[in-house]
């Protein structure tokens, strides 16, 4: 699992932005970081939804650092791109479809009961403009949420 201190591993992915473009980690760096991706199971579940959300009511205060905020799930962009639209998010949703930025990051859990398998467990990451992660916080508990004043606080250290 990627942990504080390691290079943040390096990725190209669809990003669902209201159209869907390619983004890839390492183009981003420069103009973009300190950069927040914010890994959720999966789009239109309650829990993922209030976090996304929470992510957005606070987006201000990480475009005040010079932080962009990106969550990232298995889901299609597509289906990221209706998700964006009904909660009036403003920042963009990285499809992981494959499961390789998952895997990557080492964060992949299933939820055996309901089939569903290789989602992301609910997790922070803040990467900084050299790539290197300067945050890290992954919970097994996909009920729980990041702390966001410690997101908020590792971005402002970051910046």
């Amino acid at each position: 699992m990627v942990d504080t201190g390691d290079t943040a591993p390096d990725f190209t992915a669809p990003l669902a932005n209201g159209d869907v473009d390619s983004f890839t980690l390492s183009d981003r760096l420069e103009d973009d970081a300190p950069i927040v991706l914010a890994f959720f199971p999966g789009a239109f579940t309650g829990v993922c939804t209030d976090e996304m959300c929470t992510f957005q009511d606070r987006l201000s205060a990480f475009e005040d650092l010079d932080a962009s905020v990106y969550g990232v799930s298995r889901d299609s962009p597509f289906s990221l791109n209706e998700f964006r639209d009904q909660n009036d998010l403003e920042f963009g949703l990285l499809s992981d479809f494959n499961k390789e930025i998952i895997d990557d990051y080492g964060i992949a859990m299933d939820f055996d009961d309901l089939g569903v398998y290789g989602v992301a467990k609910r997790s922070v990451f803040v990467v900084d403009a050299d790539g290197d992660v300067t945050y890290a916080w992954v919970s097994d508990d996909p009920g729980v949420e990041p702390d966001y004043d410690e997101v908020e606080a590792a971005v402002e250290d970051a910046a």
